[in-house]
């Protein structure tokens, strides 16, 4: 985890030092940073187009925004194919109204959360509450919960919605990376602070205007 972090702590460093450098250059000469750094850029941003073992071919693009499954190496973590569905903190996955005393509530403890960093739920004996997978179209997960269906390579991602669940997921099989494998336990401060990872913030931005 401290590997992929310093990763992504030069990669968020690069950005910001080429975003600096363009207004910098912008202002002295009167000619647009990009025109020069065009080819530069266009190295630094790829985009892959994903098939089913979660591989890609990379392309340049340089319209690209930054993208976790295109940014960084997942063949480096080892990987494990799951069949994977949604779920919300309702009456139809969990049998809870919002009047219940536990609505909400994980197995773990913390709330159901959808960010950067989610709340998922797995078969414990595989992958241990704490664990954090990389799911592609998804993003990371966080096992905190459990589910009297989610046996095996089955895992459960959260929504806020039942039509969020249909309308961006569904049922997949899909690959999945483990980043981090759990101790078993989970607090509401380490999933904020995952959130709130300064070198992450170019990626949780990404996110959350996905959802307006």
């Amino acid at each position: 985890m401290n590997g992929f972090r310093q990763l992504v702590r030069r990669t968020a460093m690069t950005l910001l030092f080429m975003a600096a450098l363009a207004a910098t250059f912008q202002s002295v000469s009167g000619v647009e940073a990009k025109t020069v750094l065009h080819p530069f850029l266009s190295a630094l941003s790829v985009e892959h187009e994903p098939d089913q073992g979660g591989q890609g071919r990379a392309k340049n693009d340089s319209r690209s925004a930054p993208r976790l499954e295109e940014q960084f190496d997942w063949s480096k973590y080892p990987s494990v194919e799951v069949v994977a569905t949604g779920y919300t903190a309702g009456i139809e996955s969990t049998g809870k109204t919002p009047d219940h005393p536990e609505y909400g509530i994980t197995y773990s403890g913390v709330r159901v959360k959808r960010d950067l960093y989610s709340t998922i739920a797995a078969d414990l004996s595989i992958f241990p509450i704490g664990t954090i997978l990389f799911i592609p179209g998804y993003g990371f997960g966080v096992v905190a919960d459990k589910g009297g269906a989610i046996k095996g390579h089955r895992i459960d991602l959260y929504y806020e919605t039942v039509e969020d669940v249909y309308k961006y997921w569904g049922k997949k099989k899909v690959n999945v990376y483990i980043v981090q494998k759990g101790d078993g336990t989970l607090s509401e401060e380490e999933l904020i602070r995952l959130n709130e990872d300064e070198t992450m913030q170019v990626f949780r931005q990404q996110y959350l205007e996905s959802k307006s």
